[in-house]
């Protein structure tokens, strides 16, 4: 394999597709050796078909807002890789949305997919469109308008969306509404869907905690455990708030929580009363974390400042991609942290996640630290084609599971001589070897 000539080509092909690229050339960049090892990967020429979803849909998504006037928005949904399973990945709506970053998610989803090892291919999807300052009115005009463009293209077995940033229980409950009546069929075709159709219970805090369980088999592999430890958590919405909840009952100090306004640092931690106003915060459609300091004395607002020049003993990236740079990670370094683990896809600039591991911080990809929340997911999708509900107990020991078996593969594949764990190389590798494997045996398709 020629990472070099792979790039330029694609370079070539997608100009400008800069997340997109990215995270294709940290997928070779660590298969590299184990493909090479494989010629009959090369003959069916595996990388050059993965890199490349299946199809991408692009639409015009018209609606009509609450006075009245038509609105335009471009819709997307990137059908990445399907040999191990129907396509499952999220939909996310916010006006940050490219075609770039949904198929570098759609990407990364393939592999995090795979190391779940439920049945499950890759997909994302999304739009301009940014719920926030709409009223529900208008979200469902909206959500009604995009599936109406989609609909033909989903299905239990075919592809299987869920929510993201900006996509909820109540958008997705409106594109399922929408798809049941198109479809004239009542299936598991959205996940993240409200307990009284067909959800599963723990959804909504299923990525944080599925983080943690795997943060604390980090730690077992430094021979130690998150109580007492200290934690920063950027972000402040559901992946951030599943994050310090469940850090807070293992026994951790949660002590930052961030927004685009700045960070909070509470040296006093996170505690039940915190960790629900995090909720009136987000659900303030403000977007701002600022007023944290005013409720909460002790706590001090940075503004304009990320979360990460604060010593800690975890950092927990759970906002969006690149949040931290390479001059971030210096800090983070340099400040003696214990291990970093991405939460949000991709949290970490290429030059950071180098400067980890150069300086061998245990660090985990968001691939494999947040696989809870599609987990959790496939298991509804179980649960919807039993028309079965389980108890939260029973999704909550299968999670805990399915991430202690993604953290095992993590060190099966990245355990070095050294004894240090690369967790990037060891996650790109178990999920790139299930999902070339599968390609393979279906033949040149």
């Amino acid at each position: 394999m020629n990472i070099n000539e792979i790039m330029a080509n694609l370079e070539a092909k997608h100009p400008g597709e800069s997340e997109y690229l990215q995270a294709v050339r940290e997928v070779l960049l660590c298969v590299e050796e184990v493909y090479n090892q494989h010629p009959e990967y090369e003959k069916a020429k595996l990388i050059e078909r993965m890199v490349e979803p299946d199809r991408i849909f692009t639409f015009r998504v018209t609606w009509v807002d609450d006075k009245g006037e038509v609105q335009n928005n471009i819709g997307y949904r990137v059908q990445f890789n399907n040999a191990i399973g129907p396509y499952k990945g999220g939909i996310r709506f916010h006006a940050s949305v490219t075609l770039s970053i949904l198929k570098f998610l759609g990407f990364e989803q393939t592999f995090k997919n795979a190391l779940t090892t439920l049945p499950m291919g890759g997909a994302k999807g999304g739009s301009d469109f940014s719920p926030r300052g709409k009223s529900d009115a208008e979200i469902m005009r909206f959500c009604q308008a995009y599936v109406l463009e989609l609909w033909r293209n989903l299905g239990p077995d075919r592809d299987v969306p869920a929510g993201d940033i900006g996509v909820g229980a109540r958008e997705v409950g409106y594109m399922y509404g929408m798809y049941k009546k198109l479809a004239r069929e009542n299936t598991g075709t959205f996940t993240g869907k409200g307990l009284s159709f067909g959800g599963s219970k723990i959804r909504p805090e299923a990525t944080g905690f599925g983080a943690l369980y795997f943060v604390e088999s980090m730690l077992k592999d430094l021979k130690t455990d998150i109580k007492g430890k200290t934690v920063a958590i950027s972000g402040f919405g559901n992946v951030a708030w599943g994050a310090a909840t469940k850090a807070t009952e293992l026994g951790a100090k949660v002590v930052t929580i961030s927004g685009p306004d700045g960070y909070i640092y509470d040296p006093a931690g996170l505690d039940a009363e915190k960790i629900d106003y995090m909720l009136e915060l987000r659900a303030s459609g403000n977007d701002i974390v600022a007023p944290y300091a005013d409720r909460f004395p002790g706590s001090t607002f940075y503004p304009g400042r990320k979360p990460w020049e604060q010593k800690v003993d975890i950092c927990l990236p759970c906002a969006t991609q690149n949040e931290v740079s390479e001059a971030d990670a210096r800090m983070i370094v340099d400040n003696k942290v214990l291990m970093v683990a991405e939460v949000s896809n991709m949290g970490c600039t290429a030059e950071a996640i180098d400067c980890f591991i150069s300086n061998k911080v245990p660090y985990a990809p968001g691939k494999a630290v947040n696989a809870g929340g599609v987990a959790v997911s496939g298991l509804e999708m179980s649960q919807d084609a039993e028309h079965l509900q389980w108890n939260a107990e029973t999704v909550d020991a299968k999670l805990h599971e399915i991430m202690l078996n993604i953290h095992e593969a993590c060190v099966e594949y990245g355990q070095q001589p050294d004894g240090y764990i690369n967790y990037m190389k060891g996650a790109n590798i178990a999920g790139f070897m299930k999902v070339a494997d599968a390609m393979l045996a279906q033949g040149v398709i």
